[in-house]
């Protein structure tokens, strides 16, 4: 099945690392598994890494554990990189005793001080989550992209998105009256919303990967297929290497080939690698299911029987809907 001129039926998928293939997904240590990798050959490293917060499949450590695990990789990785590469860390907060400690506040100085440069923090927004009681419910969270050198791929012409208003002039100078924007659309910002709309704003809404989410497995906190895709256009060419050290179900790998990058990527679970490789089959076989890139974000009319009022609210003591009436 071609997509971008690309035959997914002669792509080459392994389960142990091979520098000559298309798809490596392997079960293994993050650190043992980048060890094989050349240097300087990856052009996009992207990951939400474990947040430390006791999740299945984490360890809970003190935030200095964690910290300090998380450099020894991040050096790692930093081998591999190509001069020209970028590195983008997704990671929301480590809560201890009810204190939130965002982390990419703690992660920004360790990418500093190994020599990486800062490109965006980008504003990650979800309407769905954990509703909290003793402090505002969070509904966001980061990504830092980090570029080895001055000298980095970004792809603008990949992710434009139309601009709000088109026939907007310049009103004074020398070009005054001629059209200020570019006939290709505008340069989205830093703030993440649904990709087609609100990439321009800076902050990105894309729905997380929740019980309904055509995407959804077990994974706990699985990242949505189109987060990775808006980096994979933006930062890398075709053909270039895009890997993940906490692959998790391949939502990086899956985002990669769709775009005819090769993908390498790595998880400690079986369980995780498993249901990876049966979504990267389900992609070669023309079947897997991914939200569209673009699609908006659902909006009730208020007709919904879920978005009505009950009674018992209404009458409620204190009750916010009684406004409503």
């Amino acid at each position: 099945m071609p997509i971008n001129g690309l035959l997914y039926k002669d792509l080459v998928v392994t389960d142990h690392f091979n520098e000559d293939a298309d798809v490596v997904l392997e079960c293994n240590d993050s650190i043992a598994f980048t060890r094989q990798i050349p240097s300087g050959s990856v052009q996009l490293i992207i990951t939400s890494p474990p947040y430390n917060i006791g999740k299945s499949y984490e360890t809970k450590v003190s935030i200095k554990e964690y910290l300090d695990s998380q450099i020894e990789l991040i050096n790692k990785l930093i081998r591999i990189l190509k001069p020209s590469g970028s590195i983008c860390w997704q990671v929301g907060n480590y809560v201890e005793k009810s204190e939130v400690y965002p982390l990419d506040i703690y992660f920004y100085p360790i990418f500093k001080d190994a020599g990486l440069k800062l490109r965006n923090r980008i504003i990650w927004h979800f309407g769905h989550g954990l509703h909290a009681s003793k402090r505002f419910s969070g509904r966001y969270e980061t990504l830092l992209w980090f570029t080895k050198s001055d000298e980095y791929v970004f792809n603008l012409d990949s992710v434009r998105i139309p601009s709000k208003y088109p026939n907007k002039r310049h009103f004074k100078g020398d070009k005054k009256g001629e059209l200020s924007g570019n006939p290709m659309g505008k340069n989205p910002s830093d703030f993440w919303g649904r990709i087609y709309d609100d990439f321009y704003s800076g902050l990105w809404d894309i729905p997380n990967v929740k019980s309904n989410h055509i995407e959804k497995t077990e994974h706990p906190c699985q990242y949505p297929v189109e987060l990775v895709e808006r980096c994979v256009l933006a930062m890398t060419n075709e053909n270039d290497i895009v890997f993940d050290p906490y692959v998790g179900v391949a939502s990086t790998i899956i985002a990669a080939v769709k775009h005819n990058r090769k993908a390498f990527g790595v998880d400690r679970s079986e369980e995780y690698i498993k249901i990876g490789m049966e979504r990267v089959q389900t992609l070669l076989d023309g079947t897997l299911q991914t939200r569209p890139i673009g699609k908006p974000v659902y909006t009730p009319t208020g007709k919904e029987k879920i978005t009505q009022v009950p009674l018992e609210w209404i009458q409620a003591e204190g009750s916010a809907y009684k406004l409503k009436l």
